[in-house]
């Protein structure tokens, strides 16, 4: 590790401190120019006592704004102070967790893993149209059927046709058969440029696609491509239990990554990480922003700082020991209720390096999956699967009830 370490209490508290000291006060500075304020302080008291022991809930009230990139050029000198801790986590995530080389990357917080997936495509998009003169109807979109929902919400957005992709029922593995199939009848129809999305846990099932049957079938026929792998479930649990894992920057195959930080790391909602390869997020460029210093090279313009914070706070709570040990626990409770399932005999779906179980829909009674609040697959009665997801709230005592009432219906 090169960046990620655990910080004690009062060492987070005194960096996020001198980082807010380093941004514009709004309760003391005359900064005329800005359309920004803190809080409003006659709802948020910024006087409050806890706020001192609180450098997340200090920084929501003193609400900076992390418009732009600040990984790339300059950036609002206002906020410079809560920027830079921005860059320290992401020199976590590119770096340390996903083995890239420093100051190899661009990147951003962004509102959550929809917009930073659709950050990429939108990035790819204009890439191929910026250095290959690409037109709309010959950039394509690949990716499986279990892609999160924000791959055709870009393909809409986008103008771009979305290839989906079969997988087998039981292993959820990408049909490499159909797959060729699918590239050469796309071709025919005139599609030369191909943006490859490929999971690190699905939604759904957790599944993780191996991305090299992607470019082994994209190579084979001779088409231009750039591979985005979509890990916003999985990115803060797949390379932590699985410490082979070549799904990262080593491989040079892939261009990008998607993480959530509002799923497994427990941060608030609305925040996402997106990081890509150098030389690319310039292809998103918004010249017309002429008044923000530097430049916006991201989807959603401002953004709150709060969440950079937050983030830094739990990854420098933890240090890479303890979140390894804390995805250690959830992956033995996964293995618990798989253990318990297999002496019912029922059938599932687990990826082995995940914390999602998937069980067959028609091995759960309705009462049961209303109860524990499953997931179905589809909220219509053609529904096929129900998930659970060992979260840090989910313990072994709510999971021997849970089996104990299935056991009591399977029996029965």
């Amino acid at each position: 590790m090169i960046y990620w370490k655990k910080l004690s209490q009062d060492e987070r508290k005194n960096r996020i401190q001198k980082a807010l000291e380093e941004n514009v006060n709004f309760s003391n500075d005359a900064s005329l120019g800005y359309p920004a304020s803190k809080l409003d302080g006659k709802v948020f008291n910024d006087d409050a006592p806890f706020l001192k022991d609180a450098p997340v809930l200090q920084t929501y009230v003193a609400n900076p704004n992390h418009i732009g990139c600040h990984t790339l050029g300059t950036s609002e000198k206002a906020f410079k102070g809560t920027q830079q801790i921005e860059r320290e986590v992401l020199n976590v995530i590119a770096v340390d967790i996903f083995n890239a080389e420093p100051n190899s990357f661009d990147g951003y917080i962004s509102p959550g893993g929809t917009e930073a997936n659709i950050q990429a495509i939108w990035m790819y998009r204009n890439f191929f149209m910026h250095f290959h003169a690409a037109k709309l109807d010959e950039i394509a979109i690949i990716a499986s059927e279990d892609t999160h929902y924000s791959i055709p919400k870009a393909a809409n957005l986008l103008m771009l046709d979305w290839i989906k992709i079969p997988v087998s029922f039981e292993k959820r593995e990408i049909d490499s058969i159909a797959l060729d199939q699918e590239i050469q009848v796309a071709k025919q129809k005139g599609k030369k440029y191909f943006i490859a999305i490929s999971n690190m846990g699905t939604t759904m099932f957790g599944s993780v696609d191996n991305p090299d049957v992607y470019t082994l079938a994209l190579e084979k026929n001779q088409v231009v491509y750039k591979l985005h792998i979509d890990g916003a479930y999985g990115g803060f649990v797949y390379p932590f239990s699985n410490e082979k894992s070549v799904i990262n920057f080593k491989n040079p195959k892939i261009s990008s990554i998607t993480i959530d930080a509002h799923k497994m790391l427990q941060s608030p909602y609305g925040t996402g990480v997106f990081i890509c390869r150098k030389g690319l997020i310039e292809n998103v460029l918004t010249e017309e922003a002429e008044y923000v210093e530097g430049m916006d090279l991201t989807l959603c313009g401002s953004r709150s700082g709060a969440n950079a914070v937050a983030v830094w706070m739990i990854l420098f709570t933890y240090g890479p020991f303890g979140w390894f040990e804390k995805v250690s626990v959830l992956q033995m409770r996964t293995q618990f209720l798989c253990n318990e399932l297999d002496k019912l005999e029922i059938a599932y779906f687990r990826e082995p390096f995940m914390n999602i179980v998937t069980i067959h829909a028609e091995n759960i009674p309705e009462k049961v999956a209303q109860t524990f609040d499953l997931v179905p697959q589809q909220h219509t009665e053609e529904n096929k699967w129900y998930k659970i997801v060992l979260m840090d709230h989910v313990e072994v005592d709510h999971l021997t009830t849970f089996i104990n009432q299935l056991k009591a219906v399977v029996h029965a």
